[in-house]
């Protein structure tokens, strides 16, 4: 029994940690693709944790989330730094756009891979497997929170950073405006919709029914 927690509790660090740096380097490393090298110059492109670690959200939410037996696991890696302009210079707001969806992409597509590999582990033969199924399930689930979560139009997440650079392409002015006012205040949004009873739960729809396609 103590083995197998000690399994969970590895597995589960391991998914969240592939998740989240493989999360903020997709950003640099797109937009690195369209010339800008502030990621690369800054050492964020490395798949070496220790740059990517937020003391916050890389250890302690997650930490509190295990302990407290919540239905998933979350957290977030340091930001990676992205000129933005440098890349609109380059590829326009169509490149922005894609800077904006890489963690995304990543996450959707590191899920669907992890399901894909999940079957040939269940039921688990020994501590390997039940590692590796552990470490798969989780991946999935952890990716698809994040990617889901990720897409909320909400500053700063990536999502009202897709709407932002639409809205400058198609010259929706007003929207634009109005999501560059509200950024001050999105942790603070994103903070009360996570606190209100049953708002967080319809907006983590999208993430129960893809668990439900991708989880055997």
């Amino acid at each position: 029994m103590i083995e197998i927690k000690f399994i969970q509790i590895v597995a589960s660090i391991l998914a969240l940690a592939i998740a989240i740096i493989g999360h903020e380097i997709m950003h640099g490393y797109i937009a690195y693709k369209y010339g800008d090298t502030t990621a690369k110059n800054a050492g964020r492109l490395s798949i070496n944790p220790i740059v990517h670690i937020d003391l916050v959200g890389t250890i302690i939410i997650p930490a509190v989330l295990y302990f407290t037996n919540a239905p998933f696991l979350f957290g977030w890696a340091k930001p990676v730094p992205v000129n933005m302009q440098r890349v609109i210079f380059n590829a326009g707001y169509k490149g922005a756009i894609a800077v904006a969806l890489a963690g995304v992409t990543y996450n959707l597509l590191l899920a669907i891979f992890c399901s894909t590999l999940l079957p040939a582990f269940i039921p688990p033969q020994n501590l390997i497997s039940a590692f590796l199924a552990i470490f798969l399930a989780q991946s999935v689930m952890i990716n698809i929170v994040l990617a889901v979560f990720n897409l909320w139009p909400i500053p700063p997440l990536d999502g009202s950073q897709v709407i932002l650079y639409l809205a400058m392409k198609m010259r929706w002015y007003k929207l634009a405006s109005f999501y560059e006012q509200i950024y001050p205040y999105g942790m603070i949004i994103i903070f009360a919709i996570l606190f209100i009873p049953g708002l967080s739960h319809i907006l983590f729809l999208p993430a129960i029914w893809l668990e439900n396609i991708l989880l055997p």
